[in-house]
């Protein structure tokens, strides 16, 4: 009985012939669906040559037409000017300086230029060039998410879990972000900085933050006052310590021998450098009610562009 190595299985000729022919089969349709994309865009051509063929005359005389028109209207049209001003809130006045603006806007639909130029405190042929008001907030998407990451500070951890980005970015008006730019378009090349300041000086007349800005500086003032007295005291106990100091110095028989330093480690301070380092930080924050000050000294400041 002998037996062939060789002698190839049925079953496996089977199986590889079904996957040669599946194989062949996928091709073709790719090849098919090729085929099939440029007979679409052949015929889609020849549709657009016979179509242009048939209606070259209206196609030629549109074109011409457009081209008129837009010269025209360009020629003829006024020349637009934009003028702008950012302001920086140092308290909410946000939704009292959309308000305003939209206020303008409604006098320049009702074209009631004599109310504009008196609300604005300009001459009415100025006012009547003005084209409109435009307000926006100035953010970018890092300061975006800064105002976010404090916003879920302000919340529990519950409520936290329950705000996306998204949402928070929906909800948020646009009036509450610290920059805010204001634009004027108008027809002549005019200076509109004596608008912008009294827009400002508007919103700065508001009795409402008037009284908020009383207040706040009416605490800021006690604080350095307190602040001042606190320096004053310090300043003397460390006079007190050093003649403390210089007393024990001259009682003290090593002294003769050389000078001991007391707290000499990193772990160790001396009562000095506690003093040093208490000044230290109460001038640090006179600086900062200082800023707070002068910041709380308007309700917004603005950069003239």
């Amino acid at each position: 009985m002998s037996t062939n190595p060789n002698t190839p299985n049925n079953s496996e000729e089977v199986d590889l012939g079904q996957l040669f022919k599946l194989i062949g089969n996928a091709f073709d349709r790719f090849f098919n669906f090729i085929k099939s994309i440029f007979m679409g865009l052949f015929s889609a051509f020849v549709w657009f040559v016979f179509f242009t063929k048939k209606h070259i005359i209206i196609l030629v005389l549109a074109g011409i037409t457009g081209v008129v028109i837009g010269y025209l209207s360009t020629s003829t049209s006024e020349a637009k000017y934009q003028s702008s001003v950012t302001l920086v809130q140092n308290y909410p006045i946000g939704e009292n300086l959309y308000s305003s603006v939209g206020y303008y806007n409604d006098l320049l639909k009702q074209s009631d230029y004599k109310i504009l130029a008196e609300a604005l405190n300009l001459d009415e042929e100025k006012a009547n060039s003005i084209l409109s008001f435009n307000v926006k907030p100035v953010v970018s998407e890092n300061q975006k998410l800064l105002a976010f990451n404090d916003y879920m500070k302000e919340l529990d951890s519950l409520a936290a879990t329950k705000i996306e980005y998204e949402d928070f970015l929906k909800n948020n008006e646009d009036y509450t972000h610290t920059y805010q730019q204001i634009s004027i378009e108008s027809t002549q090349r005019s200076n509109f900085k004596s608008v912008f300041e009294n827009i400002v000086k508007t919103i700065n007349s508001n009795p409402f933050f008037v009284n908020e800005q009383r207040k706040d500086i009416a605490e800021l003032n006690r604080r350095k006052d307190a602040l001042e007295l606190a320096l004053v005291k310090s300043d003397s106990l460390q006079n007190t310590y050093k003649r403390v100091l210089e007393m024990n110095s001259k009682s003290d028989k090593s002294s003769e021998i050389g000078i001991t330093f007391e707290g000499s480690t990193a772990i160790e301070k001396t009562k000095e450098f506690d003093l040093y380092q208490s000044d230290l930080e109460l001038r640090a924050e006179l600086v900062e009610i200082e800023r707070s000050l002068q910041d709380k000294a308007v309700y917004c400041r603005n950069d003239i562009q």
